[in-house]
């Protein structure tokens, strides 16, 4: 992975660097900048509030979300100091909760003083109680409850990930399995400890009391990204130290660092991820607070037939999206595996160890590069346009669905792909340095060289547990971390287009022009009364023209999902066919290039 001859090894290290230290920096800040303009906007009108906490106190009240992260940021720069350990670089075979407990222990300090500050500018600065400062700190300890419960998911320190690591004695498809099942079970603790929070900071504080929880979970952002970004300085260390033939020694303690690393990026995205529901959450709440100052009483009331509409549109997005990531990352990867092929062949030197040649760096980088930038354009523009779309054409209610439906969603699929990809990345890495030398040597003998030694990569339990990594990858790296991008980019667009959403109909979007209020109000009263017949409570059946436009609505889907399978089970077009994958360069000198090689350079060229 690491070798000087791989075309792909300083791709490898710059997208580590761009992925968890770049796009995850830009998401935290996108969090936390979202945060502290949900809680401004919803001070504003909360304060408007007969007998509110913050009845008369706007001015403090926004004051108070720009006060939170000053205090944070000195909090996080106090606590980078007590960053320390007395371990041993002994490589691999390291206990990672002491080297977790040294970077744990900045956190804690940082936490603590700002606990300490958090108070000052709660109650005696801004005078808003002890409600909103309980908010803060309920924010605050949610978010280090998720980092801790990630870190038991994807440490090799306990139970998930050494299950991973056992499935690979049965092959690929049991380690692929396991890991699935890891990262859904691991859905539910953060799930339990984002609903407990909301459910106490709502009843605290209200809107703006979410909104705060958000900013103080948000608060100690500081040390809390560095412990994200350590871990692909750690690897790329460790990679560096290959590239350039450093001793054994050197090795041993990026080893020790990197056994971290893993751990400390899965750390990460499920805070950024735990912080993402709460600012949705709250831009949701200020999207809904928006629409009733301008006159308008929006209410969510999930059995109104376009609210609950877009609720399944909106649980459905984070699948789509995450389609569309995924397939991208496939496609660039397929193009760079064909590269470093055609690098192989064409110099066959490259496969000679300690040889001087060098491959073509510079190729692998630009494919990864260009295809990142052009293949996000679809995404991108789902993300932004779907809340559009549901306003301009169906209206506020069918916005209020998507928006829940978006969050409840992915908030799930956030924390399994991160949660999987992380388990099966540490399950290979554990196996790569001897864990199960002991059962290789008895189960596969032929891996074992002439001086007793187990040559682990050369396992097919090694190799099982490589295509658990590579499947984890792309989710834990591009999939799982971009869903949260998309449920705080969803609603403060809707936050921003809400006027216009009202213009039009008066909220009840193109389809208010279409379909008369009195049949929208009939055919909401024609599901409650089903309701109610269900619980068999007797109430006379209404009628309207809703039904109509619902049954054309439901023919327009299922025909659009026909097509939809019918495209994607189609044979490929005669066009798309590449050039076969498996082809050699002729390795006698002076012998010329078989012609399918030549055929499949001119096609990449």
């Amino acid at each position: 992975e690491d070798d000087p001859h791989n075309p792909g090894t300083i791709a490898d290290n710059v997208g580590d660097n761009v992925g968890d230290v770049a796009g995850m920096g830009a998401d935290l800040f996108e969090s936390y900048v979202g945060s502290i303009i949900a809680a401004a906007s919803l001070a504003v009108t909360q304060a408007q509030k007969e007998g509110d906490t913050l009845q008369g106190k706007s001015t403090q009240a926004i004051a108070l979300a720009f006060l939170l992260p000053a205090v944070g940021i000195v909090a996080s720069t106090i606590g980078f100091f007590a960053v320390n350990t007395s371990a041993q670089g002994k490589g691999w075979d390291v206990h990672l909760g002491t080297l977790m407990w040294a970077l744990e222990k900045g956190m804690y300090l940082a936490a603590a003083l700002f606990t300490a500050g958090a108070y000052v500018c709660v109650v005696q600065i801004c005078g808003l109680g002890t409600n909103i400062f309980a908010c803060v700190i309920i924010g605050l300890a949610a978010g280090m409850a998720i980092g801790k419960v990630t870190e038991y998911f994807t440490s090799f320190d306990f139970g998930p990930v050494m299950s991973i690591k056992d499935r690979g004695m049965t092959g690929p498809a049991t380690v692929v399995i396991q890991g699935l099942g890891v990262g859904m079970i691991s859905c539910v603790p953060p799930t339990l400890v984002l609903s407990v929070a909301i459910v106490s900071t709502s009843a605290l504080g209200g809107a703006y009391g979410v909104a705060i929880s958000a900013v103080g979970m948000l608060s100690t952002l500081g040390i809390t990204l560095a412990t994200d970004a350590y871990g692909p300085v750690a690897d790329n260390a460790g990679g560096l130290a290959e590239l350039s033939h450093l001793g054994k020694e050197v090795r041993d303690i990026t080893d020790s660092l990197d056994a971290l690393g893993n751990t400390t990026a899965a750390t990460g995205k499920g805070f950024a991820i735990g912080s993402a529901c709460l600012v949705g959450l709250a831009l949701f709440g200020a999207f809904v607070t928006r629409l009733n100052d301008t006159g308008a009483k929006v209410t969510v009331d999930l059995l109104d037939p376009l609210t609950f509409a877009g609720l399944l549109v909106g649980s459905m997005l984070p699948y789509w999206f995450s389609a569309m990531t995924m397939k991208s990352v496939g496609k660039a990867a397929n193009e760079m595996v064909i590269e470093i092929k055609r690098q192989f062949d064409a110099n066959p030197n490259l496969l000679i160890p300690n040889h001087p040649d060098r491959p073509d760096y510079d190729r692998c980088i630009k494919i990864s590069t260009d295809a990142s930038l052009r293949e996000m354009i679809a995404p991108g523009a789902l993300v932004m346009f779907a809340p559009i779309v549901a306003g301009v054409v169906f209206g506020t209610k069918s916005v209020t669905g998507l928006l829940a439906g978006g969050i409840a969603s992915g908030v799930q699929m956030a924390v399994s792909a991160s949660n999987t990809g992380g388990a099966w990345d540490n399950a290979k890495k554990y196996i790569s340095k001897g864990a199960m030398d002991a059962v290789i040597g008895e189960e596969e003998p032929e891996t074992v060289d002439n001086t007793g030694k187990v040559q682990t990569k050369k396992s097919q339990i090694f190799k099982a547990a490589v295509t658990g990594d590579t499947v984890g990858d792309p989710l834990k790296d591009t999939s799982g971390p971009a869903l949260n991008i998309m449920m705080k980019l969803m609603a403060i667009i809707s936050v921003v287009f809400a006027p216009l959403f009202l213009a039009i109909k008066d909220g009840d979007g193109l389809l208010g022009f279409v379909v008369h209020d009195k049949d929208v109000a009939a055919a909401h009263d024609a599901v409650v009364a089903a309701t109610r017949r269900l619980a068999q409570v007797p109430v006379a059946s209404p009628a309207g023209g809703g039904e109509l436009v619902a049954m054309a609505f439901g023919l327009v889907v299922g025909v659009g999902g026909v097509l939809a399978v019918q495209r994607a089970t189609a044979p490929p077009r005669a066009k798309a066919a590449k050039p076969a994958l498996v082809c050699r360069a002729a390795k006698v000198e002076g012998t010329p290039v078989e012609p399918r090689l030549l055929a499949h350079t001119a096609s990449l060229a």
